[in-house]
């Protein structure tokens, strides 16, 4: 049994839709207890699938499972994939362009996947030190931060002194990187829980859209929409894993072939023709092991 974790670094805003919409607009996907925006795990299997189904058809069905079909009943597969959740996301700042903020929630929640959660001691760190007065912990020197409409003085801004552990595993994400991606570790801010909900929701990329009349080109009495979207530059995860082979000659070469896949550019979530969802994505094996009895 072999397990990975994924890492999605959006190209283009990231639009999952919503189980409900309020008025005009279309929301995206939230967690219940969190409100947090993520990708739910049967759109990163469907959207996994469809590519698979065209690279390996024959092996697809006994890999991912087989539908129902001509009355028989739909079989386990042998790969499973959790939800993707945020890590680090992007914010506007007039005093450094834009950050990555995060908090030790996303932190931990990484941390658990980790092999030896190497950024426990950094996680309790990070909640000491923002439970005092200190407002946000930095990985860069500054005197003052604007986070969207918020200004932190020196005295809110805290700069963390050891990165080893916490740079270590950002550089598993932008090792192959080449562009915006690597300037991650150098300017990252880390937030209560509270104080990140509170920018993200505000971070969001809200979009109203209108119908036009075809002939005239003018905007159809009462026809518009709000969408909502995670912006560009956002990084997510998530775990994944394959199963025991039941039989190995059925699912060997789609085994071969997933991973692959999981390491280039992939388009998840809806309005894909307006070019939303694409993603460059990274993929690390975590652990492996083998079937036991």
């Amino acid at each position: 049994m072999s397990n990975f974790l994924s890492y999605l670094y959006l190209l283009s805003p990231l639009h999952t839709g919503g189980s409900a919409q309020e008025g005009n607009l279309m929301g995206i996907a939230r967690e219940v207890h969190t409100e947090f925006p993520y990708l739910p795990s049967s759109s990163l299997r469907g959207k996994v699938r469809s590519v698979m189904e065209r690279v390996s058809p024959e092996e697809a069905g006994p890999f991912f499972g087989e539908r129902i079909k001509d009355g028989n009943q739909p079989t386990e597969g042998e790969v499973w994939f959790s939800d993707a959740t945020l890590l680090f996301f992007p914010i506007a700042s007039l005093s450094h362009h834009l950050v990555w903020v995060t908090c030790p929630l996303w932190l931990s929640r990484w941390n658990r996947w980790l092999h030896g959660a190497p950024l426990s001691a950094f996680i309790r760190q990070c909640n000491d030190i923002l439970a005092g007065e200190v407002s946000a912990l930095v990985t860069f020197s500054t005197q003052q931060l604007f986070l969207q409409g918020a200004l932190l003085k020196e005295k809110d801004v805290n700069k963390l002194t050891d990165l080893s552990a916490l740079q270590s595993a950002i550089e598993k994400i932008t090792k192959n990187e080449d562009g915006f991606l690597t300037q991650l570790g150098r300017k990252l801010v880390i937030l209560t829980d509270e104080d990140c909900a509170a920018l993200v929701e505000t971070g969001l990329q809200r979009e109203v859209r209108v119908a036009l009349k075809q002939e005239e080109k003018t905007v159809q009495g009462g026809s518009f929409r709000s969408e909502e979207a995670i912006p560009p530059e956002a990084v997510l995860f998530f775990p994944w894993g394959m199963k025991a082979h039941r039989q190995q000659e059925d699912t060997q070469n789609i085994r071969k072939k997933i991973v692959p896949i999981l390491n280039d550019r992939l388009q998840f979530g809806g309005l894909e023709g307006l070019g939303r969802g694409w993603a460059q994505l990274t993929s690390i094996e975590i652990s492996t092991a083998k079937k036991e009895g």
